[in-house]
Formats: structure tokens, C-alpha cells, sequence
């Protein structure tokens, strides 16, 4: 694949697929870090003489116009950060927005409407992606939270181009998900939390091949203390998947690979508002509690287990973070990788729920790399092909 940095800009009309996949409060933007992390790219294209046009889906219309999924509040989003005006176009593929492309001069940027208004982007329509193609002469992947899918934008689009290649968010997205976990700096600690351990067996198995410590919290680890044969109550447990926990397990206590689970929790009977909560040893889970957080022992546990760490990878927040009480777990652990980055360690986000926690709850500088795509990364740390660069290859 070519780098940005390979590809002849001058005069050219970028077409730039980027990732503005961010959630809304009132149609006004409540989270730009997606935004933020394409402005490499763009500012580059924009100093290198190019004029660019930017693509981009937003939540799921499923190929129908939904006016609360428009695009417009990121185009005044976008105009903000980048302190320069924004092009907008109400649609993605009418012979009026081609025509606004084609027009622009060098150093304007224009922004088009949802791709996901129309069916083709997701079908992969070759007539959606030939249309999309009049866009640019030059065409830029920079959106790695969807390279894990075939759409038109990302793979259909392509084969309309012969200057291709990815922006700096998707090169940086590769160095640390790929090219620096292949080979981890010693010692290696993995870190895996949230809802469900489904979706999340093969990355588990390929990182243990490498890990020297292994932290399972958030509501996936129950489905390995209950595979364990620990009390559980009525946490998050997967029934179908008890068989591969165990396995998991075995495997990674036969490498010698240290395994930190929770001993304590914090627990209620539901996580409906004002439902009270404790804390409580694990086994002292009751029957009709769950487990939300991780408990105060476990905290100091997992602390220690990071300890030392030259490679930290994290994904999954440790309890149900959105909750206020329920949060602590999951900033006791930023705070941790934080503080072991400013110390040398190489502290590596897996995107998704993490990513949020961090928006939410701490500062994005504090760590090495905070991956934009949560699908697309596990697919890609799990050894699997992502179709949206094989094409470009």
C-alpha cells in the first residue's frame, strides 16, 4: 500500500474516506475524537495543494434519509477544529454534489452527506461506487473504524482509481495494532474488559500467544470465574462459550502466563437508577446480584499486574463505566497505563467502550495510541484480513 506521503497531491482532488461515525446529543456533536484523528490527513492534503472531498457514514439509516443521521452538525463540527470553511453537500451522489467537487479549488474542503442514505453503500453497489468515484482523482483510505467491511466507499471505489493509498490515521492505526504487537516489548500485559467475551475469542488466543500477564475484568469475566466454577450470581455469563473460557485458561496457565480474574465485586440487583449497591467478595455474591464493577481488592490486583509492563494493550472497560458508581475499575486502570506510559511503557487502546472511557474519563495524551476503530481492530489483532486494505495492497 501506498502512504499519503507517497502520493502525488498537487492540484488533484482528494477523495477521502474517513471515519465521522460520532454520536449526536441534539444534533449537535457530544464526541469528536474521530473528527480530531483525521486532521493529519486532511491538513496535509490541504498543504500539499490538493482540494479535498471527505465521505463518511453516520449511525444506521439502512439506505433510507433519516434527518437526525445528516452529517451537517459534523460539517460544523469539522469547520471548528480545522478554523477553515467547510463545503456541504445535502447529498453524497447527485450530479450537483459531483459538480461542487469538481469545481473546488485548491485548499477547500467539501463534506458529503451520510453514505448510508443510499443502500448502495452497503451492498457495495457498483453504480453508488462509480458515482462516488467522480469525486477525486486521488482516493485516501483514512478510515479504519469501517476497513473491516466491503462497502463502496472502501472497496468499490477503489478499483475507479490508480493514485490510491491511506491517510496517516490508518498508517498509525497499522504501526501499533499490527507491525508493534506483532512483537511486543517484554513484559507484555493484556488487558480485557467489557459486556461479552463473544466476538473476542480469536484476539484472545492470539495475544496469550505473547502475553506474560493476562487481566480479564468488565462483564466478560464472569463467563471465566463461572467457568472456573466461581459464584457468579446473575452476572453477564455467555452459557455457550464456558467450554472455550476453560480452554482459554488452560492454555495460557500452560504457558506460565499469569491470569488475574476479579476477587471482589461491586454488586446490585439491576442497573436501574437509584438500585442500591456494595461491595462484596466474590464468593459472597448473591444469588440475585450481578457483578457491575470491579471491588477495591481486585483494583489493587489488576494495579499490580500492570506493573512494570513495557507493552500494555487494553480493551473493554471494567464495569458498567457509564454509571458514575460504577466507574471506578475502569479510571483506576486508565490511571494506571497512564502513569506507566509517562514512564516508558507503550500503552496500546483497542478502541470501542475504551476509547469512550477515555474521552469521559481522562485525557487522550496520556496514552501512546487510542485505536478509532473497535470492530475493525479486534478483526485485524485477530490475524483476519480487513477487505478495505487488501484491495488497496
Amino acid at each position: 500500500m501506498k502512504t499519503i506521503e507517497q502520493l502525488n497531491l498537487k492540484g488533484q482532488r482528494a477523495l477521502i474516506r474517513v471515519d465521522f461515525n460520532v454520536p449526536l446529543d441534539e444534533g449537535i456533536v457530544d464526541d469528536n475524537f474521530r473528527i480530531r484523528a483525521a486532521l493529519p490527513t486532511i491538513k496535509y492534503c490541504v498543504e500539499q495543494g490538493a482540494a479535498v472531498v471527505l465521505m463518511s457514514h453516520l449511525g444506521r439509516p439502512k439506505g433510507q434519509v433519516v434527518q437526525d443521521l445528516t452529517m451537517l452538525p459534523v460539517a460544523e463540527e469539522l469547520e471548528s477544529l480545522a478554523k477553515r470553511a467547510i463545503v456541504f453537500s445535502q447529498d453524497c451522489v447527485s450530479d450537483q454534489a459531483i459538480g461542487v467537487s469538481v469545481g473546488l479549488e485548491p485548499g477547500q474542503i467539501h463534506l458529503l452527506e451520510n453514505l448510508r442514505f443510499y443502500p448502495g453503500e452497503e451492498s457495495n453497489d457498483p453504480e453508488f461506487s462509480g458515482k462516488l468515484a467522480q469525486h477525486g482523482t486521488v482516493y485516501i483510505n483514512d478510515a479504519f473504524g469501517t476497513a473491516h467491511r466491503a462497502h463502496a466507499s472502501n472497496v468499490g471505489v477503489v478499483s475507479h482509481f490508480r493514485e490510491k493509498g491511506i491517510g496517516f490515521l490508518m498508517a498509525k492505526e497499522l504501526e501499533f495494532l499490527r507491525d508493534r504487537l506483532e512483537t511486543p516489548e517484554k513484559p507484555f500485559t493484556v488487558v480485557l474488559g467489557g459486556a461479552k467475551v463473544a466476538g473476542k475469542l480469536e484476539l484472545i488466543r492470539k495475544l496469550i500467544a505473547k502475553a506474560d500477564r493476562l487481566v480479564i475484568g468488565g462483564g466478560m469475566a464472569f463467563t471465566f470465574l463461572k467457568a472456573q466454577g466461581a459464584q457468579v450470581g446473575r452476572s453477564l455469563v455467555d452459557a455457550s462459550l464456558l467450554d472455550e473460557a476453560a480452554d482459554i485458561l488452560r492454555i495460557a496457565e500452560s504457558q506460565g502466563i499469569e491470569i488475574f480474574l476479579p476477587r471482589d465485586v461491586a454488586a446490585a440487583a439491576s442497573l436501574e437508577k437509584g438500585v442500591a449497591w456494595g461491595v462484596t467478595p466474590l464468593d459472597g455474591l448473591k444469588a440475585d446480584e450481578m457483578g457491575v464493577d470491579i471491588g477495591p481488592e481486585t483494583c489493587m490486583e489488576f494495579a499490580e499486574a500492570l506493573d512494570g509492563a513495557a507493552t500494555i494493550f487494553w480493551n473493554g472497560p471494567m464495569g458498567v463505566f457509564e454509571n458514575p458508581a460504577y466507574q471506578t475499575g475502569t479510571e483506576m486502570i486508565m490511571s494506571v497505563i497512564a502513569s506507566a506510559t509517562s514512564t516508558g511503557a507503550v500503552s496500546i487502546v483497542g478502541g470501542g467502550d475504551s476509547a469512550s472511557a477515555i474521552e469521559k474519563l481522562s485525557d487522550p495524551r496520556y496514552f501512546t495510541h487510542i485505536s478509532t476503530g473497535g470492530g475493525a481492530s479486534l478483526e485485524l489483532l485477530s490475524g483476519n484480513v480487513l477487505p478495505a486494505l487488501e484491495v488497496l495492497a
